[in-house]
Parts: C-alpha cells; sequence; structure tokens
C-alpha cells in the first residue's frame, strides 16, 4: 500500500517544453510567412526597364480604392517557390486561408498608417488564374477531390446574391452562457450546434439537450452566390446529356457572370452533404455518400463568346500553318470543296455556307447601336437534295453548332425560358439554343413546319441578335450574336413552278432577314444523274476504305481551327474602291428594276432593299476573311454579288418569292386562272380533244404559249387530264 498516499509533483513548462508541440501550428506559420514574402517580394520587370512590385502594389491599389482583393497567378507563384504552387494545388482549401491571412499582413504594411475611421483591417479575398490546360466536367473523378481544377463551361442559371455567415455567436437558452466568434468553414458546408450545454452551474438544473441558438445580429457574414454551369455543347459526346455542376461564389465573385456567358472556373472541387429527403425510407442509406459542387476561386469569362474553344490552344507552329493556308491563292475553292465533300455538286450553295461559317465584321456604331455581322441562310428545295446532311456538316465544323429541328422546337427553347428553381421557389432564367450558341451557327431543320409563332420568335435574334423577355417579373435582354442557317420544303413537298409565290409559306419579314435564299431543285438531265450516282456508288462502296482527305480539300479538324483563328483574328472592312464599286451596282440594281418596270407596266422586280445591300457588304467581309486580308477588295465584292445573284435574285425569278422579292404578279395568275376556267368549260369529264386544237384556240385569244402548256402542266400534275393515243389527245378525268 505504499505510496498511495504520495501527493506526485506536477510542473508546467513555461520555456516551450516538447519540441514537437504543435507541428502543423509551426508549419502553418512557416508557410505563411513564406507567402508573404511572395507577395511582398514578387517584382516583374528588369534591372534596366525598374521593377515593379506586382501583388504589393495591386494590393495597395485595390485597397485605397476599397476594393478589398487580389489576383494571383498561379504561374508566379510557381517560379518564385515551387512547393508553396504544389500546395495550394493539392490542398488549396487550408493553403488559400493561409494566402488570405498573409495577403492581409502585406495589405497591412503596405496601407499604414490609415486615414481616421478605417484603422481596422479589412479581409483581403485572393483569387486564383492560371494558364493551365482546363480539365472538362466528365474527368472531374473522386482522385480530384479537394484539389484545384480549372474547368470550362457555360453558366445556365444564377441565384440571387444571398449572405452566409464566417463567424457566428451562439447562446444557451436556458442559462444564457454565450460562446463568440465560432468560425464556419467557407464553401456550402453549414456548421453543426453543439448538442449540450457545458456550463456547470451550482444550484441549477442542467440545461436541456439542443439549447443553443445563433445570435443573428453578432454574426459576421459575407455575400455568396449559387451558379449552375453545364458543359460547353462541343464538349458533349454525341447522343448524350450535357452534364451541370453546382458552383458556389462568394464575395466579390459574385455577380461577375450572368446566364449565357462562357467562363473557365478555377475552384476547389468539394462536397457537401446531401440534402436529407423528407420520406425517411429504408432506401435512405446516405451516410456516406455527398454530393459534389466547385468552391469558385477565380473566374475568366470569355467576354466575346467568339469559338473559345480552340483559340486558346494555337501553337504558333500551327498559327504559321494556318496562315499559310490562308495566304494560298485558291483558299475560297478549296474551303468550298471542304465542305461536306461527300455531297456532290451544289457548289454556290457550299460557297455560300463557307462565307456563312466565317462571317462578316460586326460593327459598333457611335451612337452605340450594332449592325450584325453574321450571314443567315436559307434553302428551300425539293426533299432527297441533301440540305439536311449541310446543316448536320456545318454543325459539326463550325466552332459552336447548335443543330434543332423545326417541329421539335418551341419559341422558349430557342430563346429562353424562365424556370421555378425548386429550392428556393424564386424564378431563373434559363437560355435556349440560340443563346447558347451565341458566337456560333444554330442549325433549323424543318423550317417549314414551325408554328407561326414560333417563328415569330426568331425575327429579333436574327436581324437585332438580342433576346428581349419580360416573363415572371424577369426583363432583360441576352445576346444571341449567332447565324442562322434553315432548311425548308417548299408547300407541296416538291417545287411546283406554276404555284410561284405559293410555293412559299414565309412571311416576307422573315425571308428578308436572310442574306441568301436558295431554292434548290431536283433537277432532271440524264448526264448529272449519271454523275451523281457514280458518286453515290462510289461513296458506299468505299466509305470505311477512304480515311484520308482527298487532295485540294482540308480535313474537318483543320478546317474547324482555321475557321475559329479567322473569326478571333480578323475583322475586315471594304476598301474605298470597293465600296464605291457596290454603291454603283446597287444604284445600277434599283434602276435596272425600275426600268424593266416601266417597260413591262408593272411592279415585277424584286425591291432591293438596304438590307440586301448589307448583306453584300457581309458577304465579300467573309470572303476577305478567309484570307486573312484586313480590306475586301474589288475581287471579293464581284463575288458577293455573283453568290447574291445566284441566290436571291435567281430565288426570286424562279416563280417568285412572296412580298420581299415578289415576281409573278397579280396579272399572271389571273390570266392562268382564266385560261383553266375556260379549259374546263371547254370539254366535260369523260370526254377528249386534241392538244394541237385547243392551244391554236387559245392562241387566237391572244393568249401566250407558254401560259397554255404551264396550265396543262398544272392540271395533269393534280391528275385532272391525262395523255391518251402517243401524247396527241388530251382526256379529262375529274
Amino acid at each position: 500500500m505504499s505510496g498511495f498516499d504520495d501527493p506526485g509533483i506536477y510542473y508546467s513548462d513555461s520555456f516551450g517544453g516538447d519540441a514537437s508541440v504543435d507541428e502543423g501550428q509551426v508549419r502553418k506559420s512557416q508557410l505563411q510567412k513564406r507567402f508573404k514574402e511572395f507577395l511582398r517580394q514578387y517584382r516583374v520587370g528588369t534591372d534596366r526597364t525598374g521593377f515593379t512590385f506586382k501583388y504589393r502594389d495591386e494590393l495597395k491599389r485595390h485597397y485605397n480604392l476599397g476594393q478589398y482583393w487580389v489576383k494571383v497567378e498561379m504561374e508566379d507563384l510557381a517560379s518564385f517557390d515551387e512547393d508553396l504552387a504544389d500546395y495550394l494545388y493539392k490542398q488549396p482549401a487550408e493553403h488559400l486561408q493561409l494566402l488570405e491571412e498573409a495577403a492581409k499582413e502585406v495589405a497591412d504594411e503596405v496601407t499604414r498608417p490609415r486615414p481616421s475611421g478605417e484603422e481596422t483591417l479589412q479581409d483581403i479575398q485572393v483569387m486564383l488564374r492560371s494558364d493551365a490546360n482546363a480539365a472538362n466536367i466528365r474527368s472531374l473523378k473522386s482522385d480530384q477531390m479537394s484539389h484545384l481544377v480549372k474547368i470550362p463551361g457555360i453558366v445556365i442559371a444564377a441565384t440571387p446574391v444571398r449572405a452566409k455567415a464566417t463567424r457566428i455567436t451562439i447562446q444557451c437558452r436556458s442559462c444564457r452562457n454565450t460562446i463568440s466568434n465560432i468560425a464556419v468553414r467557407p464553401g456550402l458546408e453549414g456548421y453543426a450546434l453543439p448538442r449540450k450545454c457545458n456550463v456547470e452551474q451550482a444550484g441549477r438544473p442542467r440545461c436541456p439537450l439542443d439549447p443553443y441558438f445563433i445570435m443573428p445580429d453578432k454574426c459576421k457574414c459575407v455575400d455568396f452566390q449559387v451558379l449552375k454551369l453545364q458543359e460547353s455543347p462541343d464538349a458533349v459526346p454525341h447522343g448524350e446529356m450535357p452534364r451541370h455542376l453546382q458552383l458556389y461564389c462568394d464575395r466579390y465573385l459574385c455577380d461577375k457572370v450572368v446566364p449565357g456567358n462562357r467562363v473557365t472556373i478555377m475552384g476547389i472541387y468539394s462536397i457537401k452533404k446531401s440534402a436529407q429527403s423528407k420520406n425517411k425510407s429504408r432506401y435512405n442509406v446516405g451516410v456516406g455518400i455527398r454530393s459534389a459542387y466547385i468552391r469558385v476561386v477565380g473566374i475568366q469569362v470569355d467576354t466575346e463568346g467568339s469559338g473559345h474553344c480552340f483559340t486558346g490552344s494555337v501553337t504558333p507552329q500551327e498559327e504559321e500553318e494556318l496562315r499559310r493556308l490562308a495566304a494560298m491563292p485558291n483558299i475560297y475553292e478549296t474551303i468550298a470543296k471542304s465542305i461536306a465533300p461527300s455531297i456532290y455538286g451544289s457548289t454556290d450553295i457550299k460557297k455560300a455556307i463557307a462565307c456563312l461559317l466565317f462571317g462578316g465584321s460586326r460593327k459598333r456604331l457611335p451612337d452605340g447601336l450594332t449592325r450584325r455581322g453574321d450571314i443567315n441562310l436559307l434553302m428551300l428545295g425539293d426533299p432527297g437534295t441533301a440540305k439536311s446532311q449541310l446543316l448536320k456538316f456545318v454543325e459539326k465544323c463550325s466552332p459552336i453548332g447548335v443543330y434543332t429541328s423545326g417541329k421539335g422546337s418551341s419559341a422558349a427553347g430557342l430563346t429562353a425560358s424562365v424556370i421555378r428553381d425548386p429550392a428556393s421557389r424564386n424564378f431563373f432564367m434559363e437560355g435556349g439554343a440560340m443563346v447558347l450558341a451565341d458566337g456560333g451557327v444554330v442549325c433549323i431543320d424543318e423550317f417549314d413546319k414551325m408554328r407561326e409563332d414560333d417563328r415569330v420568335a426568331i425575327h429579333e435574334a436574327m436581324e437585332q441578335q438580342t433576346i428581349s423577355i419580360a416573363k415572371a417579373g424577369i426583363t432583360t435582354t441576352l445576346n444571341s450574336r449567332c447565324s442562322v442557317l434553315a432548311a425548308a420544303n417548299s408547300v407541296f413537298g416538291r417545287w411546283d413552278e406554276t404555284k410561284g409565290e405559293e410555293n412559299i409559306d414565309f412571311m416576307p419579314t422573315i425571308l428578308s432577314r436572310f442574306d441568301m435564299i436558295f431554292i434548290v431543285k431536283d433537277e432532271h438531265s440524264e448526264e448529272r444523274d449519271m454523275t451523281l450516282a457514280k458518286h453515290v456508288m462510289s461513296l458506299h462502296v468505299s466509305a470505311l476504305t477512304q480515311t484520308q482527305a482527298v487532295e485540294g480539300e482540308i480535313e474537318l479538324n483543320k478546317l474547324k481551327k482555321l475557321i475559329s483563328f479567322c473569326r478571333t483574328k480578323c475583322g475586315p472592312r471594304l476598301s474605298a474602291g470597293a465600296a464605291e464599286k457596290l454603291k454603283n451596282r446597287y444604284i445600277l440594281m434599283r434602276s435596272g428594276t425600275r426600268q424593266h418596270e416601266q417597260e413591262s407596266d408593272r411592279r415585277s422586280s424584286i425591291p432591293i432593299t438596304v438590307r440586301q445591300l448589307e448583306a453584300i457588304v457581309r458577304i465579300a467581309e467573309s470572303l476577305a476573311k478567309m484570307r486573312l486580308q484586313p480590306f475586301a477588295t474589288e475581287a471579293d465584292v464581284e463575288e458577293a454579288l455573283r453568290l447574291f445573284h445566284v441566290s436571291t435574285l435567281d430565288a426570286a425569278m424562279s416563280g417568285n418569292l412572296s412580298g420581299v422579292e415578289g415576281f409573278t404578279t397579280q396579272e399572271d395568275q389571273e390570266m392562268l386562272s382564266r385560261i383553266e376556267k375556260q379549259l374546263k368549260r371547254r370539254f366535260a369529264i369523260g370526254s377528249q380533244v386534241s392538244e394541237h386544237s385547243i392551244v391554236q384556240d387559245f392562241m387566237r385569244q391572244k393568249y401566250p404559249e407558254h401560259a397554255i402548256y404551264k396550265v396543262l402542266q398544272l392540271m395533269m400534275r393534280r391528275g385532272e387530264i391525262q395523255h391518251r393515243m402517243q401524247r396527241k389527245v388530251l382526256y379529262r378525268i375529274k
């Protein structure tokens, strides 16, 4: 029993006894010191030009302006100290906090002495940016968890800015004991209140369970906002749904972006508890299951929205190659050949599509208005003329391409829709196809099958290139700077020569917004059919064997790179000579049509409007852009006029386009219907008459011959009359 009453000696060493006290703490303070050195000493410039202390000056400037943030480049940090950058990549959450503390200390040093009333030091927010290659939303797996990641995408929804506590004070209900200054972790993680109150007071009953509540007036808060990021459409594998990610932004990162912006996000891939489902079923075994989100530490907005996907990644060698390609003398023909090489013929349409892919130059006028630089194109025509194939190809090779079909798209899906957020019951806005294709091409197939009121929604997007919305208390304007490539059939399925304007079911308002309108007819000629059949057969025979591009064509990836390179690097204007030439040709077109009207005593022509003039200017600019030239020459204007003639003017001549480019006049229509009525009076159903005698009869009545044949052809197509006896006799059926 000896020693049971030994009092023992207890002592405390006040002189830093055990070396292993808190290695973590020591390491943290050392790292913080290194971060502080980096912010204070990192300098750019050389001895000759003089140094600037980049971050020190930036901190001082921002702090004096009342902006408490600083942007740090990861490359600078790596060049200063490789290990620091590595720590920040591998464990960003804790090291970013150290960096912010260091920034606060540096700011304290550089802004001393502060004016009276502003002695308290503000927290500094550090934003990161890096030139590393961006990852993809699909490549974020569990091994990236709580690392620093960089991801491109489109912001499709943003919540309003709300407040989140960073330090809270809690109080016990029964004994009024307060615990103050509890730090809450940043991000979407909450804070679990303690269950028990540990204050022992003599003569008082124990405090009940869950006694604490938060004292809101003693909390420090910061702003935060939750964004929804969708992966960019060109990164989505074919036939899959685009993935979404939740983003958490706080303090100065709030309200940096609006829905529809293309952004590149630097952030910490973190996890949060998934929300407790209401019904506590036995399947609800979410103990270790967490949902992922990204805590944003830096946002880069690709403001132009012009096919960002390639512009960042053109190496100098590639750039040289692309410039060499653009300097080739026959680059225009080469590009036209490379567009959908598997489709035979239709050279002019391919040339027009090449112009559409490159686009003209967007102009900002001094009074703040803009003129669009995108070219819109409409293909009207018979089935089986490879219209949809061309559309599919354009979707593949344009930097940003969206393909929709007319029947399956509504006005809201094309422009923008307002949705109620299930969690907060607030309305927010999601951009549709034309907003997501900002800076690219929208391909709309089956354009004629769209409902009329849905088609009207595109009017504004096509000419003004914005989409205005006033729904559910949201009034806003979104950008949709995209070209429209539409394909449609005529009303009767096949193009009917005699029907003229009835072939086209579109309003003049929508037709005048298209720069070029092609009518694709399925013509019958033996040699063309022969070459076409040969071409199709060779495609089917050597479909898999022919992998490399044919001589004189550019393969798809290079073409895509060339298009996005030209679109970002070049914005040509008309040269003075070309402008003069175009002006004269425009006046000639107008006066030529006036003369034509006087000769034929009727308004038969195409009113060439200013829109058509601007269309020719845009086409000429896009031709210069293909060659990376700063000015469009007279040759470009010539080619632009030729394209315009073979498309819109020819379309206006053949039968006619209603309204915008009216051609078969009212009188012609009346004459045809008069001939038809007389014919029907002439011979009853079931009788037969010689064709020659009928034509002679009508010629005596001063009707033109082509009109009579037109009516006969029309009635045959409807199945009202038939040829008998070696096509000499007409027999009326119904």
